[in-house]
């Protein structure tokens, strides 16, 4: 067995390796420690948003062509590197390697979105708003943010965040979770090699310590969070007191509604995929089925007991479709919502314990709950774990009413035949991203990524034109140029 390596941090353009707190970073899949990763105290954090402020003026003062050109380069690197790269999530996060591949190019889409920065800075301009007076309004960048990201995508969710925040001229403090940490300093180390200058982009590894201190430094202008419900109402709060501008994404709860108009088959390929991919660590994870219509349920149930067998278990880097979960405790955390499922009275249809390999990794097989109601815990909690649960309703409207009515609000889908019934549900739904036949809404990278209710705290959603907004601060001159004075004017100006 290999030593555990060192992971530290990466502050001023380069790799930094103290701290004395540690933290055990795992292979998922074999239950061994990979490396040891080092938990930043305050101090650190401020080491780093000190590198941040003071490359922040000349980053800031870089045309944005100029800063385009680093991302675009930046872009060709990754992609160089795309199964190197994947395969440092594969060994730190689980994920089967088609998966961790699949998330560093949705992340690269947001690189290109940020390559447009010329285009997506462009301000307004007004000729003649009164008699010799113009006016134009532009958008500046912030100074020093900070960018704090989940283990369940270490490439997608930073790259969500950073490539925007760069564009529009902040720089970067960069907390990764600490359960997979080298992805975010791999991507630092491109950046470096991109030209990024020196302090721009700087990664500190840490826990809540660190995390504590982020979220009130005086040279932190906002906050991008995505992680758990309870820790999103944390850092909004906190940082929020702290006069930042934040968004902290939370937990999810997604439903997919099947009417009974929509092919049984067509809605267990999709239920599949998006309830058991990644071992259902995901934030767009499906773990509701709603079927409308007893008939419907039961030919669902059926076609999933069928596909769920062919399903195959084990490290991420094999020939499988489920690799493990990202560690002993969180394992143990699902295993035991099935219990809880079965004692409130739900049918365990697929027990996914019985389908995990033998040893030492922390794997749980594709779970399938089904008449599960709206009162269980299995349903009204994020479990983040590969579990699917079946609940049965008699009409469109009351599907409908069970989305509206959860606490969470992130994503949901319909799937149907009906462009009336489709419509309908688009329209009126509470949650933030939607899906018609697709079970994954998430945008594009030109679009913004957000959810509703008690899965976004603040008013700006992710990367996009919403990630634009929320780096920037709009400002607003109005000029004139006089050829001698007027005489003072003490009235509210009207410019007519």
């Amino acid at each position: 067995m290999s030593t555990p390596i060192h992971i530290g941090h990466h502050i001023g353009g380069k790799r930094v390796d103290d701290d004395a707190r540690t933290a055990e970073v795992h292979d998922p899949a074999r239950g061994v420690v990979t490396g040891r990763v080092a938990l930043a105290d305050a101090a650190t954090v401020d080491r780093a948003v000190a590198a941040a402020h003071g490359a922040w003026p000349a980053w800031a003062a870089t045309p944005p062509h100029v800063r385009a050109r680093v991302l675009f380069r930046f872009r060709d690197l990754v992609e160089r590197d795309l199964d190197r790269l994947a395969a440092v999530i594969t060994a730190e996060h689980g994920k089967v390697l088609d998966d961790a591949r699949g998330e560093v190019v949705r992340g690269l889409e947001v690189v290109e979105f940020a390559c447009g920065a010329p285009s997506l800075l462009k301000g307004e301009y007004t000729g003649q708003v009164g008699r010799g007076v113009d006016a134009v309004s532009f958008r500046q960048p912030l100074g020093v943010v900070a960018a704090i990201s989940p283990f369940n995508f270490p490439a997608m969710v930073p790259m969500w965040t950073f490539p925007v925040a760069l564009a529009c001229g902040n720089t970067v403090v960069l907390k990764p979770s600490e359960k997979d940490p080298s992805l975010a300093l791999e991507l630092a180390d491109l950046l470096v090699e991109a030209g990024l200058p020196q302090g721009v982009l700087n990664v500190v590894n840490g826990d809540a310590e660190a995390v504590n201190r982020l979220l009130v430094h005086p040279d932190v202008e906002a906050v991008s969070f995505v992680g758990s419900t309870p820790v999103a109402e944390h850092v909004h709060r906190t940082a929020s007191e702290a006069g930042k501008r934040v968004q902290a994404l939370g937990g999810a709860k997604n439903h997919l509604v099947a009417l009974p108009d929509a092919d049984p088959a067509v809605v267990a390929d999709a239920a599949i995929g998006a309830a058991y991919g990644s071992a259902g660590e995901r934030c767009m994870a499906i773990s509701v089925l709603v079927a409308v219509g007893e008939e419907n349920a039961d030919r669902l149930v059926s076609e999933l007991r069928t596909r769920i067998d062919d399903l195959r278990i084990g490290p991420g880097d094999g020939e499988v479709d489920l690799g493990p979960l990202i560690s002993a405790a969180h394992l143990d955390k699902v295993r035991g919502y099935l219990d809880t499922g079965v004692a409130e009275g739900a049918e365990l249809v697929v027990d996914g314990r019985d389908s995990a390999p033998a040893g030492d990794g922390f794997f749980l097989g594709p779970c399938l709950l089904d008449r599960v109601t709206p009162e269980m815990r299995v349903y009204r909690e994020e479990i983040f774990g590969p579990v699917l649960a079946v609940v049965r309703v008699d009409t469109a409207e009351e599907a409908l009413r069970l989305v509206d009515t959860h606490e969470f609000g992130n994503g949901t889908a319909v799937f149907t035949r009906d462009g009336g019934a489709a419509q309908r549900f688009v329209t009126a739904v509470r949650a933030g991203m939607v899906g018609v036949n697709v079970p994954i809404p998430v945008p594009m990278a030109f679009h913004s990524f957000g959810g509703w209710k008690r899965s976004l705290f603040g008013d700006h959603h992710v990367h996009g034109p919403e990630g634009v907004r929320f780096f920037t601060r709009l400002k607003t001159a109005t000029m004139r140029w006089p050829h001698s004075s007027q005489g003072a004017q003490l009235t509210f100006p009207s410019f007519s």
